[in-house]
């Protein structure tokens, strides 16, 4: 294999796998990536058997081929040329030059035939979903994800097809985050799936808000998703999804609003000087008045009053900080709306008209 391609075409096009190759394989193999070369392209491959991205870019072709690199190391090698440079490939006897300029590297290789490349979905349905949509329902609910949870099916995103809308749930068993929009699915039944983490984080990654059309077909153990000339095929998680409904309250008979940036920055000031272990803060709601407090063990407070829209009686209720700024972080406009029972019971958060979205946080005792 022989090509020819400019710093400013191939970087990108490792920037949009690189992501996918872990530092540390139980596999060599897996440290490379696959490149493909024939009628003046290079596809261009990384997974980690989990999840597989692939891409293609132009090259000035002079011998095709199937062959394995080193990632890191060719990343390393583009970023740390100068712009414009011309960057000329040689593959042979399980070796390959890299010239550009008066640089020369040479670098191992793997055989190709090695390289576990994943199946193509070939059963399920398809279906077309615009970036900013789909970025959307993702960006709004990840962060909620399980991270390394023994209970694995929550370390993913629970994706549910209806016939006219798609909603995203994500829960660790402290907070639940949902999100719909309206979408034509084109299917009669509901459909679930559940999204593994990392595929969730590439997503995000490569995902941008515009009006492209992506497209999704969707197998009973993996999911394709086509963006442009990036596509990414990923294993599902084998699993049942929690009941979500039953974990959102729908009768709450307290409710209270109050300008987000205050609470966002009043939570940042008190979180100073919470328990470091447990980020906890006591939210006192008064007629009129929140009132904000944390504590250390080495008996430090910090308090913060700011206004609210509240019309009950005085409660308080404990929640870990960042579970909050989490939610104020994902919730559109300039205020949030609060629905509580109790000390003891879930809360629900959302923006003001935001019928698509619900944030479950469950309370902490301080």
């Amino acid at each position: 294999m022989e090509f020819t391609v400019s710093r400013e075409t191939l970087l990108p096009a490792l920037g949009k796998v690189i992501g996918v190759v872990e530092r540390r394989q139980t596999m060599p193999i897996l440290s490379n990536l696959h490149l493909v070369a024939n009628d003046d392209r290079v596809m261009l491959t990384a997974t980690d058997l989990e999840v597989e991205v692939k891409t293609s870019f132009p090259v000035e072709l002079k011998q095709s081929g199937e062959v394995t690199i080193p990632a890191k190391k060719i990343v390393d090698i583009c970023r740390s040329l100068g712009e414009g440079t011309e960057i000329h490939f040689q593959m042979s006897d399980e070796r390959c030059t890299v010239k550009a300029e008066r640089s020369r590297f040479t670098l191992g290789l793997l055989p190709a035939s090695e390289f576990p490349l994943m199946d193509t979905v070939q059963d399920g349905f398809q279906l077309s979903i615009t970036e900013s949509v789909f970025k959307r329902l993702l960006d709004k609910t990840a962060f909620a994800m399980a991270q390394q949870d023994v209970r694995y099916y929550l370390n993913g995103l629970l994706l549910e097809f209806r016939e006219s809308t798609l909603t995203a749930v994500a829960t660790d068993g402290h907070r639940l985050a949902k999100f719909q929009s309206s979408v034509d699915i084109g299917i009669g039944e509901l459909r679930q799936i559940i999204v593994p983490s990392k595929t969730i984080s590439e997503l995000r990654r490569q995902l941008n808000y515009n009006d492209d059309v992506i497209t999704m077909s969707l197998g009973e153990k993996s999911i394709h998703i086509v963006m442009g000339n990036l596509t990414m095929t990923s294993k599902l998680v084998d699993g049942r999804y929690p009941e979500y409904e039953r974990v959102i309250p729908h009768t709450l008979s307290r409710q209270a609003s109050l300008k987000k940036d205050e609470l966002k920055r009043a939570l940042s000031r008190t979180a100073i000087l919470s328990n470091e272990k447990y980020r906890g803060v006591r939210l006192t709601f008064d007629q009129g008045m929140l009132r904000l407090l944390a504590q250390n063990p080495s008996q430090e407070e910090a308090e913060e009053e700011i206004e609210l829209d509240y019309q009950d009686d005085s409660i308080s209720i404990g929640f870990n900080v960042s579970y909050l700024t989490d939610v104020l972080g994902v919730i559109d406009g300039k205020e949030v709306y609060i629905q509580f029972q109790d000390a003891n019971s879930s809360s629900v958060w959302h923006g003001k008209d935001a019928d698509d979205e619900s944030y479950v946080v469950m309370p902490m005792r301080i």
